[in-house]
């Protein structure tokens, strides 16, 4: 744990418990090749962007998820580059970014210095035995691009054990597999709040047009 941004969140008060839902990812085994596949898609960060077909279209999504996302992030540039490491992180995973906010709505209310009594931190509340298991020493869990990719990887691990099941890989991801109430916060998260839609704008003639995001 990086030691000043720990005593920057105590002083802000952002620094909390959150002992419910958090993520409690079981340690296990890795086989070799899983592991070497983890750890490559964790080290060498690049510079996070918006990754749609058109500019159109990344300008539609930012737009409508920067507004649905401004009850708990209120500054407009922090909250934009948030939502731009999601969707890249995201993608780069081959997650659907949606569930992505979902999972974090749940997980943390995007509180980047949230930490659950089982010891998972960050905003997507990740183990910190994964920076080990994965091979990837001196990663700070508390960098919201570091532990935004920590979570997609292992979300996306866990896809892949559970052959693209959403449901149980959510459980996994909890610590909870087969049990029903974190997969339904989730997608009620999804629900509520990020479900895509079909974007209002104007055209240069000033003509009124939707455009579809996802």
């Amino acid at each position: 744990m990086n030691v000043a941004k720990l005593v920057m969140a105590l002083i802000s008060g952002a620094f909390f418990y959150q002992n419910v839902y958090a993520g409690n990812q079981q340690e296990e085994k890795l086989s070799a090749d899983v592991q070497a596949s983890l750890h490559s898609s964790i080290i060498n960060p690049i510079q996070p962007r918006l990754i749609f077909p058109s500019q159109e279209q990344a300008d539609a999504w930012l737009s409508d998820m920067s507004n649905r996302l401004k009850k708990w992030v209120p500054d407009d540039f922090m909250r934009n580059r948030l939502l731009t490491i999601i969707q890249y992180e995201s993608v780069r995973a081959g997650l659907d970014p949606q569930l992505v906010l979902s999972v974090i709505t749940v997980e943390s209310r995007f509180n980047k210095y949230a930490i659950s009594s089982a010891g998972a931190m960050g905003i997507m509340q990740v183990m910190p035995f994964w920076v080990r298991q994965i091979g990837a020493s001196g990663q700070d869990l508390l960098q919201v691009q570091t532990n935004i990719r920590f979570g997609c990887t292992i979300l996306r691990h866990y896809m892949q054990l559970e052959h693209g099941d959403v449901y149980y890989a959510l459980g996994r991801y909890n610590g909870s597999r087969g049990q029903a109430t974190y997969p339904n916060l989730v997608f009620s998260a999804y629900q509520k709040y990020w479900q895509p839609a079909a974007v209002m704008t104007l055209s240069k003639s000033g003509e009124v047009k939707y455009i579809s995001y996802n």
